[in-house]
């Protein structure tokens, strides 16, 4: 699959090369990293960042959110007797889903961290899940509210890194609950839950679901 998307890739960036237009992939291929023109290897790693960070981590969000609203059930009731928590409550199921697993990063210059000195080439890598239970910025990290109104978890990163698909990610999960309590209120996991195998994304298999009963 992944070769047949490479391969997709490939062909949209010829297409574009030689008729350019007023989309994505046109800008992809004249886009400039300190002033040179993106090679193609550059192309094909950002084609696939863009077509999986936004797919990956959004469903599994969304199936993570189903299971911990079945397993705390006084915060289903809440967001379905007041829909005005909708927004909370997608910020909260990233914050408590952490749907990444971890990102490393190299160091380019010195540094200290939590009383950890870092050089120049040193990796550093943060644990998202761990990061979004801090117990310093959240009050009780591990308590699910879809009510929360802290500071911003790290589900999308931060800074010049943060996840430019953010608010995207945040709209299809509150869209697909303002739906599918709407018309599924009484839905819950029925039968064994099966994650995927991944040191990376924390993501589900299957959930197997009544929705009615």
């Amino acid at each position: 699959k992944l070769a047949s998307m490479r391969e997709y890739a490939i062909t949209l960036w010829n297409q574009r090369v030689e008729r350019p237009g007023n989309d994505l992939i046109s800008m992809l291929v004249n886009s400039r990293i300190d002033g040179e023109l993106m090679t193609r290897e550059q192309y094909l790693g950002t084609f696939v960042l863009l077509v999986a960070a936004g797919n990956e981590t959004t469903r599994n969000s969304i199936a993570g959110g189903f299971l911990a609203l079945a397993e705390h059930p006084q915060q289903k009731h809440r967001l379905l007797d007041d829909s005005s928590l909708m927004n909370s409550a997608a910020s909260e199921i990233v914050r408590w889903v952490s749907p990444v697993m971890h990102m490393r990063r190299t160091a380019l210059e010195p540094a200290e961290i939590g009383g950890q000195s870092v050089q120049p080439g040193d990796k550093i890598i943060l644990w998202y899940c761990s990061a979004n239970r801090d117990e310093s910025v959240f009050d009780e990290p591990f308590r699910f509210d879809v009510g929360r109104a802290e500071p911003p978890h790290l589900g999308f990163g931060a800074g010049q890194h943060f996840c430019l698909g953010a608010r995207l990610a945040e709209t299809q999960i509150r869209t697909f609950y303002e739906e599918f309590l709407n018309r599924y209120p009484n839905a819950r996991p029925e039968g064994p839950v099966r994650r995927i195998r991944s040191n990376f994304i924390v993501g589900y298999k299957s959930i197997p679901t009544r929705l009615n009963g």
